[in-house]
């Protein structure tokens, strides 16, 4: 073993800076679900600047500084609360915020969002497909394209009114109709946020034998 180590000293502390880069600087993230749809698809691959909030021991959620703050829009990388598992969704209300959503519209401390650009689709589920209403929804200086499918009946179309906890922060998909977000797993501490997804590295079709989706590489995902 210690032959090996010898022998391999430098491929061994190149592993290491890696390990520790992707733990506490960069990363990547492949999407694997609908749940960012029409932002985001199945086999895109971003990147995630690990610095844009906290710096973190590696391999842990304990903050050493906070290095940014995060903000409304942003498309964020967090641990669930509920289970530890990495997702990515957008950050749509900030520690205070009175939040609710009435019929799939977005309220912000009484202030109701913005809606145009309405566009009638056809989203792939299951074996087949069904129609989806994609929209513009602008607030508070941002706008972002999301996605409702009128045929899924969700008691999550209507939430709140509820205030964002001190230190926390609440997620939202912007598929709103197949998204497993702070309507069901509650806001998110700061602690578990990971970073912000700041473009698309690379993009392959996961429906359609892989193939890439060249216009998509190196998409901003910033407003």
């Amino acid at each position: 073993m210690k032959g090996f180590i010898r022998a391999n000293k430098g491929f061994i502390l190149f592993m290491l800076l890696f390990g520790v880069f992707r733990t506490a600087v960069a990363d990547w993230n492949p999407i694997p679900s609908s749940s960012m749809r029409p932002n985001l698809l199945e086999g895109d691959v971003v990147f995630v600047n690990r610095l844009a909030f906290n710096l973190k021991v590696p391999l842990t959620d304990r903050v050493i500084t906070e290095t940014g703050e995060p903000q409304r829009g942003d498309v964020v990388t967090f641990s669930s609360p509920t289970d530890g598992t990495r997702l990515i969704k957008r950050l749509v209300a900030l520690p205070g915020d009175v939040v609710e959503l009435r019929n799939e519209l977005l309220i912000i401390n009484g202030r109701r969002a913005r809606y145009d650009a309405v566009q009638q689709v056809m989203e792939p589920a299951g074996q087949g497909q069904v129609p989806a209403l994609r929209l513009s929804e602008h607030f508070d200086g941002h706008a972002r394209r999301i996605q409702f499918i009128p045929q899924v009946q969700t008691p999550a179309r209507n939430f709140g009114p509820v205030t964002v906890p001190p230190g926390q922060y609440m997620m939202l998909g912007d598929n709103r109709d197949n998204s497993a977000d702070s309507r069901y797993i509650g806001f998110v501490p700061r602690n578990l946020l990971i970073g912000r997804a700041e473009r698309v590295l690379v993009s392959a079709d996961m429906l359609e034998n892989w193939g890439p989706r060249f216009e998509r590489f190196g998409m901003s995902l910033r407003d």
